[in-house]
Protein backbone atom coordinates (compact mmCIF):
# COMPACT_ATOMS: atom_id res chain seq x y z
CA UNK A 1 0.00 0.00 0.00
CA UNK A 2 1.55 3.10 -1.23
CA UNK A 3 1.18 6.43 1.16
CA UNK A 4 -1.58 9.12 0.75
CA UNK A 5 -0.10 12.74 -0.51
CA UNK A 6 -2.28 15.15 1.15
CA UNK A 7 -4.24 18.58 0.23
CA UNK A 8 -4.10 21.00 2.50
CA UNK A 9 -8.17 22.42 2.44
CA UNK A 10 -8.83 25.30 4.22
CA UNK A 11 -5.79 24.57 7.07
CA UNK A 12 -6.85 21.27 7.30
CA UNK A 13 -4.44 18.26 5.74
CA UNK A 14 -6.95 15.99 3.08
CA UNK A 15 -4.84 12.19 2.16
CA UNK A 16 -5.76 10.93 -1.02
CA UNK A 17 -5.13 8.55 -2.95
CA UNK A 18 -4.45 8.73 -6.95
CA UNK A 19 -4.21 6.17 -9.52
CA UNK A 20 -3.25 7.63 -12.84
CA UNK A 21 -5.09 6.48 -16.04
CA UNK A 22 -7.57 6.63 -18.70
CA UNK A 23 -11.13 9.08 -18.45
CA UNK A 24 -13.44 9.20 -17.73
CA UNK A 25 -11.96 8.61 -14.64
CA UNK A 26 -13.76 7.18 -10.99
CA UNK A 27 -14.03 9.12 -8.25
CA UNK A 28 -15.12 7.61 -4.85
CA UNK A 29 -16.81 9.35 -2.27
CA UNK A 30 -16.93 7.47 1.60
CA UNK A 31 -19.87 7.48 3.65
CA UNK A 32 -20.12 8.95 7.35
CA UNK A 33 -17.27 7.32 9.61
CA UNK A 34 -15.84 5.06 6.54
CA UNK A 35 -12.35 5.58 5.05
CA UNK A 36 -10.87 5.21 1.76
CA UNK A 37 -9.66 1.81 2.57
CA UNK A 38 -12.72 0.17 2.67
CA UNK A 39 -13.75 -2.94 1.19
CA UNK A 40 -16.09 -1.13 -1.68
CA UNK A 41 -13.18 1.20 -2.47
CA UNK A 42 -10.26 -1.15 -2.66
CA UNK A 43 -12.41 -3.47 -4.95
CA UNK A 44 -13.04 -0.31 -6.79
CA UNK A 45 -9.31 1.04 -7.23
CA UNK A 46 -7.96 -3.02 -7.93
CA UNK A 47 -10.56 -2.84 -10.95
CA UNK A 48 -10.17 0.50 -12.35
CA UNK A 49 -6.21 -0.55 -12.32
CA UNK A 50 -6.91 -3.68 -13.95
CA UNK A 51 -8.59 -1.47 -16.56
CA UNK A 52 -6.47 1.50 -17.23
CA UNK A 53 -8.65 3.71 -15.63
CA UNK A 54 -7.90 7.51 -13.58
CA UNK A 55 -9.29 6.17 -10.07
CA UNK A 56 -9.13 8.78 -7.09
CA UNK A 57 -10.57 9.20 -3.73
CA UNK A 58 -9.91 10.89 -0.55
CA UNK A 59 -10.64 10.47 3.94
CA UNK A 60 -13.19 13.72 4.66
CA UNK A 61 -11.34 15.74 7.80
CA UNK A 62 -11.76 13.93 10.92
CA UNK A 63 -11.69 10.20 8.54
CA UNK A 64 -9.04 7.70 8.05
CA UNK A 65 -5.63 9.41 7.10
CA UNK A 66 -6.88 13.23 6.78
CA UNK A 67 -6.52 15.64 9.89
CA UNK A 68 -9.18 17.48 11.57
CA UNK A 69 -11.62 16.59 14.30
CA UNK A 70 -14.63 14.36 13.39
CA UNK A 71 -17.12 16.23 15.84
CA UNK A 72 -15.77 19.13 13.41
CA UNK A 73 -17.45 17.83 10.36
CA UNK A 74 -20.46 18.96 8.37
CA UNK A 75 -21.64 18.12 5.01
CA UNK A 76 -20.38 21.85 3.63
CA UNK A 77 -17.16 21.30 5.33
CA UNK A 78 -16.61 17.47 3.39
CA UNK A 79 -18.03 18.88 0.49
CA UNK A 80 -15.76 21.74 -0.21
CA UNK A 81 -12.88 18.97 0.94
CA UNK A 82 -14.36 16.96 -2.35
CA UNK A 83 -14.19 19.61 -4.31
CA UNK A 84 -11.09 20.76 -3.89
CA UNK A 85 -9.34 17.59 -4.62
CA UNK A 86 -11.76 16.72 -7.52
CA UNK A 87 -10.84 20.04 -9.11
CA UNK A 88 -7.24 19.56 -7.77
CA UNK A 89 -6.50 15.98 -8.97
CA UNK A 90 -9.24 15.58 -11.78
CA UNK A 91 -8.96 16.50 -15.60
CA UNK A 92 -11.51 15.59 -18.46
CA UNK A 93 -14.82 13.82 -17.48
CA UNK A 94 -15.63 11.41 -14.19
CA UNK A 95 -17.67 9.35 -12.77
CA UNK A 96 -18.58 9.97 -8.76
CA UNK A 97 -19.12 6.78 -6.94
CA UNK A 98 -21.06 7.87 -3.56
CA UNK A 99 -21.40 5.49 -0.59
CA UNK A 100 -24.27 6.32 1.93
CA UNK A 101 -23.12 9.94 2.94
CA UNK A 102 -21.15 9.94 0.25
CA UNK A 103 -24.09 9.67 -2.19
CA UNK A 104 -25.41 13.13 -0.92
CA UNK A 105 -21.70 14.19 -1.36
CA UNK A 106 -21.73 13.62 -5.15
CA UNK A 107 -25.11 15.38 -5.83
CA UNK A 108 -24.33 18.48 -4.29
CA UNK A 109 -21.07 18.38 -5.88
CA UNK A 110 -22.37 17.81 -9.27
CA UNK A 111 -25.16 21.24 -8.05
CA UNK A 112 -22.22 23.26 -7.35
CA UNK A 113 -19.84 22.25 -10.43
CA UNK A 114 -22.80 22.82 -12.81
CA UNK A 115 -23.23 26.26 -11.02
CA UNK A 116 -19.76 26.75 -11.41
CA UNK A 117 -20.03 25.83 -15.59
CA UNK A 118 -17.81 23.06 -14.37
CA UNK A 119 -19.57 20.24 -16.75
CA UNK A 120 -17.33 17.00 -16.46
CA UNK A 121 -19.60 14.13 -14.64
CA UNK A 122 -20.13 11.70 -16.99
CA UNK A 123 -22.31 9.78 -14.39
CA UNK A 124 -23.35 8.71 -10.92
CA UNK A 125 -23.19 5.48 -9.43
CA UNK A 126 -24.93 5.92 -6.10
CA UNK A 127 -24.90 3.27 -2.92
CA UNK A 128 -27.51 2.65 -0.75
CA UNK A 129 -27.52 6.45 -1.23
CA UNK A 130 -28.51 8.60 1.87
CA UNK A 131 -29.03 12.54 0.81
CA UNK A 132 -30.56 14.69 3.20
CA UNK A 133 -29.82 11.89 6.06
CA UNK A 134 -29.62 14.14 8.95
CA UNK A 135 -32.99 15.96 8.40
CA UNK A 136 -34.85 12.87 6.53
CA UNK A 137 -33.75 9.75 9.38
CA UNK A 138 -31.96 11.52 12.19
CA UNK A 139 -33.71 14.45 12.96
CA UNK A 140 -37.22 12.52 12.61
CA UNK A 141 -36.01 9.69 14.89
CA UNK A 142 -34.72 12.35 17.98
CA UNK A 143 -35.29 10.68 21.28
CA UNK A 144 -35.83 13.10 24.38
CA UNK A 145 -32.88 12.20 25.58
CA UNK A 146 -30.72 13.09 22.41
CA UNK A 147 -32.64 16.43 21.75
CA UNK A 148 -31.80 17.44 25.54
CA UNK A 149 -28.31 16.43 24.69
CA UNK A 150 -28.05 18.22 21.12
CA UNK A 151 -29.62 21.18 23.24
CA UNK A 152 -26.92 20.57 26.53
CA UNK A 153 -24.36 19.06 24.96
CA UNK A 154 -24.19 20.27 21.38
CA UNK A 155 -24.08 16.64 20.36
CA UNK A 156 -25.65 12.67 21.46
CA UNK A 157 -23.95 9.47 20.61
CA UNK A 158 -25.67 5.91 19.18
CA UNK A 159 -23.84 2.73 18.79
CA UNK A 160 -22.71 1.61 15.77
CA UNK A 161 -22.94 -1.28 14.02
CA UNK A 162 -19.83 -1.46 12.61
CA UNK A 163 -17.37 0.08 14.74
CA UNK A 164 -16.85 -0.44 18.38
CA UNK A 165 -16.87 3.68 18.37
CA UNK A 166 -20.48 5.10 18.52
CA UNK A 167 -21.69 7.38 16.30
CA UNK A 168 -21.88 11.05 16.96
CA UNK A 169 -24.01 13.56 15.55
CA UNK A 170 -23.19 16.78 16.21
CA UNK A 171 -26.04 19.91 15.80
CA UNK A 172 -23.73 22.20 13.94
CA UNK A 173 -24.05 18.97 11.75
CA UNK A 174 -27.86 18.72 11.93
CA UNK A 175 -28.42 22.68 11.12
CA UNK A 176 -25.70 22.59 8.42
CA UNK A 177 -27.43 19.67 6.60
CA UNK A 178 -30.50 22.04 6.25
CA UNK A 179 -28.25 23.89 3.90
CA UNK A 180 -27.60 21.27 1.96
CA UNK A 181 -30.95 19.71 1.41
CA UNK A 182 -31.21 17.94 -2.11
CA UNK A 183 -34.18 16.00 -1.71
CA UNK A 184 -36.80 19.45 -1.42
CA UNK A 185 -37.67 18.71 -5.05
CA UNK A 186 -36.69 17.62 -8.55
CA UNK A 187 -32.87 16.75 -9.20
CA UNK A 188 -31.48 17.20 -12.19
CA UNK A 189 -28.02 15.67 -12.47
CA UNK A 190 -27.37 16.72 -16.19
CA UNK A 191 -25.97 13.04 -16.25
CA UNK A 192 -26.78 9.09 -15.77
CA UNK A 193 -27.54 7.70 -12.38
CA UNK A 194 -27.79 4.12 -11.13
CA UNK A 195 -28.45 3.27 -8.17
CA UNK A 196 -27.75 0.29 -5.51
CA UNK A 197 -29.80 -0.16 -2.72
CA UNK A 198 -29.97 -2.98 -0.27
CA UNK A 199 -33.88 -4.30 0.83
CA UNK A 200 -32.23 -5.48 4.16
CA UNK A 201 -30.64 -2.04 4.88
CA UNK A 202 -31.02 -1.50 8.87
CA UNK A 203 -29.69 2.07 8.74
CA UNK A 204 -31.25 3.48 5.24
CA UNK A 205 -34.34 1.99 4.22
CA UNK A 206 -35.22 1.31 0.35
CA UNK A 207 -38.21 4.08 0.98
CA UNK A 208 -35.17 6.58 0.98
CA UNK A 209 -33.63 5.17 -2.45
CA UNK A 210 -37.47 5.11 -4.03
CA UNK A 211 -37.82 8.75 -2.83
CA UNK A 212 -35.09 9.92 -4.33
CA UNK A 213 -35.49 7.55 -8.13
CA UNK A 214 -39.04 10.03 -7.76
CA UNK A 215 -36.94 13.18 -7.61
CA UNK A 216 -34.58 12.21 -10.72
CA UNK A 217 -35.01 11.76 -14.29
CA UNK A 218 -36.52 8.56 -14.74
CA UNK A 219 -35.12 8.48 -18.46
CA UNK A 220 -31.28 8.32 -16.83
CA UNK A 221 -31.61 6.32 -13.82
CA UNK A 222 -31.33 2.61 -13.21
CA UNK A 223 -32.46 0.92 -9.78
CA UNK A 224 -30.74 -2.10 -8.93
CA UNK A 225 -32.82 -3.39 -5.64
CA UNK A 226 -30.86 -6.80 -3.84
CA UNK A 227 -32.99 -8.04 -1.88
CA UNK A 228 -30.24 -9.64 0.80
CA UNK A 229 -28.44 -6.79 0.55
CA UNK A 230 -27.26 -4.61 3.75
CA UNK A 231 -26.35 -1.03 4.07
CA UNK A 232 -22.75 -2.20 3.25
CA UNK A 233 -23.35 -4.07 0.30
CA UNK A 234 -19.79 -5.11 0.80
CA UNK A 235 -20.22 -8.59 0.45
CA UNK A 236 -18.71 -11.11 -2.97
CA UNK A 237 -21.89 -10.26 -5.10
CA UNK A 238 -21.94 -6.65 -4.04
CA UNK A 239 -19.36 -5.86 -4.96
CA UNK A 240 -19.56 -7.40 -8.23
CA UNK A 241 -23.00 -5.58 -8.88
CA UNK A 242 -20.94 -2.50 -8.19
CA UNK A 243 -18.02 -3.32 -10.77
CA UNK A 244 -20.79 -4.20 -13.17
CA UNK A 245 -22.81 -0.54 -12.86
CA UNK A 246 -19.39 1.42 -12.64
CA UNK A 247 -18.45 -0.76 -15.77
CA UNK A 248 -21.81 -0.55 -17.65
CA UNK A 249 -21.81 3.94 -17.07
CA UNK A 250 -18.23 4.11 -18.13
CA UNK A 251 -19.23 2.02 -21.39
CA UNK A 252 -21.82 4.54 -21.95
CA UNK A 253 -20.11 7.86 -21.16
CA UNK A 254 -17.98 6.82 -23.95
Amino acid sequence: MTAPIFLDVDGTSIAVRRAAGAAPGIVWLGGYKSDMLGTKAEKLSEWASGQGRAFLRHDYSGHGESGGAFADGTISKWLSQSLAVFRHFTQGRQILVGSSMGAWIALRMVQELHKAGENRIAGLVLLAPAPDFTAELVEPALTKAQKRDLAKKGFFEEPSNYSAEPYVYTRALIEDGRNNLTMTGPIDTHCPVHILQGLADADVPSSHALKLVGLLPADDVTLSLIPDGDHRLSRPQDLDMLVRAVDAMLRQAG
